[in-house]
């Protein structure tokens, strides 16, 4: 703002020196009505933090929903899995029990001579290893100790010869398939005196 050679201001300076003013003024009144601008920086960084804060609850929220959704989809495929392993358990038990007036054919044809040689002979040793290939085994042989899950007792015999109950006479073999017991083994048995 200097003085031009007559003493004058320059019009150009006092529009830069108005200008500044205003600026000034403006800036002065601002910073009153709003405490010198700190408030305003709080708020904005109080809703910035709340704003965080929401979304962080709101993420949490949803790993939550997804960890357990994961859950109940890995417990599903779980009871789906075992559900279908005991449909063909069930479906093979269910065409054994169906065989076993053959199987029976078979073991006692087996114990009387009758499939020592020959074509049927070959054909129930080709059954039977199908049979077994499905978990299918035949249980039951004399001296074994008398189990009442897996035996039917017939008839029971004092013998001096056993220390506890043992199967004496096998009249019909058990069946099972894996540990399931499909027709438990029809005995006679020697009960200690």
């Amino acid at each position: 703002m200097t003085d031009n050679q007559n003493g004058t201001p320059e019009p150009r300076d006092d529009a830069e020196a108005q200008a500044e003013r205003i600026v000034n003024e403006a800036a002065a009144s601002f910073l009153d009505e709003n405490n010198d601008g700190v408030d305003d920086l709080t708020a904005d960084e109080e809703g910035a933090d709340d704003a965080l804060n929401a979304a962080y609850t709101k993420a949490a929220e949803h790993l939550a929903d997804l960890q357990r959704l994961q859950a109940e989809y890995v417990n599903y495929r779980k009871r789906v899995d075992r559900d279908r392993e005991l449909i063909g358990v069930n479906a093979t038990a269910k065409a054994i029990e169906a065989l076993i007036p053959t199987l029976d054919d078979i073991a006692a044809a087996r114990d009387h001579g009758d499939l020592a040689d020959g074509p049927f002979a070959a054909i129930a040793a080709k059954l039977e290893s199908a049979l077994a290939g499905l978990g299918w085994s035949a249980y039951g042989a004399s001296g074994d100790a008398f189990d009442p899950q897996l035996h039917e007792a017939l008839m029971s015999q004092p013998s001096g010869e056993v220390s506890e109950p043992t199967v004496q006479h096998v009249a019909q073999p058990g069946h099972k398939v894996g540990e399931r017991v499909l027709r438990p083994a029809r005995v006679i048995v020697a009960q200690p005196e």
